[in-house]
């Protein structure tokens, strides 16, 4: 069996626009939870239950995790390459049970890009891209930049972009430069945002190393001991850049009400107490505490009235009349409901930050583009059937394929088995379709599971069963259950089970 194709952006399909659901749709709000680490080339911690805050009685929708400094050495960079990075598989690992799905990633050297989901909004995710700009060296060199995840949630486009900027006190010019730059370059192929400002919601994260300026170390230290940060905004270099650069005015930003994040002694609370040495052996100075880390937004500005957008009396930008359309029939809101740092994570010279973010909107389509349920009882004794239905026109493909998940999978790649959908399609009538899948490729364990079609051109799960139970192999169980007996896709189960 031919594996199946996750293809790269070029020369995928949007989804159309005419896919938008006619009925009329109430307001419904989302919980996104953000974090931005710089993790300094460390291993991962054991536990992020608290990073995510996992034991929250408000559980996210989204996790959206930028990372800067992933080791990205030439051995274990070969290594993540082919296989999930460490970093990737522990938070794969920990949201997976609980219903979470890693729906994409990009990393660039040491900055890594992580998007998940819960598996009911998965349907509704679609139009995916990712892509990259190296800033560093010229340009040519990956360890500064930013990567990007960009999609259309229930309708609405959104664009989250992670940035480790230039760093030192100096260059703060130059690391407004760099923004602006990977914002005017990054190109999506997308017909209705095809560039990051286009997107109605954007979040710009990350390390994005601006400093505090003209305060000396004394004064800073004496402001974090008394907590009055609020003394410290007015020189943070970013909030003086946002008074004079366009751009970056409009980003919006909660208050820094918790103590900088940058730069501390490793396995510490500390705050950098080492000299360093410098050329001929002289003793560098201590940095001095920043907010390099931080987590801005922005919402589309909304289009003016038509009337106003031409004063030379030619017609309207039809594009500016879709946008007000949309902005007055499919209203969306962003409300910070929590700016803040992880301060018992100690394995790196900064301190993780949380954004916790709801998003309220009016949804475009509630309807997934195939429906998908199961034909008879299944195990690994007989074929088994699928019936689907595409609930809506998509672009189809001889690659799409339908996957058989274990309940709480970890990622798209995730599966147990599969079946390209063309291949072995069964006719059935012009509305409901039939594959199946081989026995030999059902687990002889049992186990429940879910199944999923993947659109290729898409690039996007377009539809999740609800989940039922595969049955325990009878001709296997009164066999023994002997391990040759086994097949290779209950080994894989049993091994991550282990």
């Amino acid at each position: 069996m031919n594996e199946p194709v996750f293809l790269s952006g070029a020369g995928m399909t949007e989804e159309k626009d005419e896919q938008t659901d006619a009925r009329v749709h109430l307001r419904e709000s989302f919980r996104l939870h953000m974090v931005t680490w710089n993790v300094a080339t460390a291993d991962p911690p054991e536990d992020v239950t608290s990073l995510l805050h996992l034991n929250s009685s408000k559980p996210a929708d989204l996790y959206i995790i930028g990372l800067q400094e992933v080791y990205s050495g030439p051995v274990r960079f070969l290594s993540d390459m082919v296989f999930d990075d460490p970093w990737s598989h522990l938070f794969m690992s920990t949201l997976a049970p609980r219903s979470c799905v890693k729906v994409s990633s990009i990393r660039m050297q040491g900055l890594l890009l992580l998007f998940f989901s819960k598996l009911e909004h998965v349907p509704f995710i679609r139009d995916i891209r990712a892509t990259y700009t190296r800033t560093g060296i010229f340009g040519y060199w990956g360890n500064k930049g930013g990567v990007s995840i960009r999609f259309s949630f229930y309708g609405h486009t959104l664009c989250f972009l992670n940035c480790h900027l230039t760093p030192h006190i100096e260059y703060a010019t130059h690391r407004v430069d760099e923004f602006e730059s990977i914002v005017d370059t990054q190109t999506f192929d997308c017909k209705k945002a095809s560039k990051i400002m286009d997107h109605r919601l954007v979040f710009l994260f990350g390390d994005l190393n601006f400093r505090i300026q003209d305060h000396g170390m004394h004064f800073i230290r004496s402001c974090l001991t008394n907590k009055t940060y609020n003394l410290l905004w007015s020189k943070d270099q970013l909030n003086m850049m946002k008074k004079k650069e366009a751009l970056l005015q409009e980003f919006e930003e909660g208050p820094l009400d918790f103590a900088p994040t940058y730069k501390f002694d490793l396995n510490s609370d500390s705050y950098d107490s080492r000299f360093y040495q410098t050329w001929f052996g002289f003793n560098g100075k201590k940095r001095k505490p920043a907010w390099t880390d931080r987590i801005l937004w922005r919402i589309r500005p909304k289009a003016p009235p038509p009337d106003e957008q031409e004063e030379d009396g030619s017609r309207p930008d039809v594009k500016r009349i879709r946008q007000l359309e949309e902005d007055e029939e499919f209203p969306l809101k962003v409300r910070q409901e929590l700016y803040s740092s992880s301060m018992e994570f100690s394995i790196s010279d900064h301190k993780p930050v949380l954004g916790i973010f709801s998003v309220e909107l009016k949804k475009k389509f509630d309807t997934p583009l195939v429906r998908l349920q199961t034909e008879g009882d299944w195990s690994a004794d007989i074929d088994s059937m699928i019936l689907y239905s595409p609930l809506q026109p998509f672009p189809s493909s001889s690659w799409d394929w339908i996957g058989l998940y274990k309940v709480g999978f970890s990622s798209v790649s995730d599966y147990i088995t599969y079946t390209w959908v063309k291949d072995n399609e069964v006719a059935f009538n012009q509305e409901v379709m039939q594959v199946y899948i081989s026995k030999e490729e059902i687990p002889v364990r049992g186990g429940d599971c879910v199944l999923c079609y993947f659109s290729s051109i898409l690039q996007c799960i377009i539809g999740v069963s609800e989940p039922f139970k595969v049955r325990e192999s009878w001709v296997a169980t009164e066999e023994g259950l002997l391990p040759d007996r086994i097949n290779t896709h209950d080994q894989i189960t049993m091994d991550k089970d282990l």
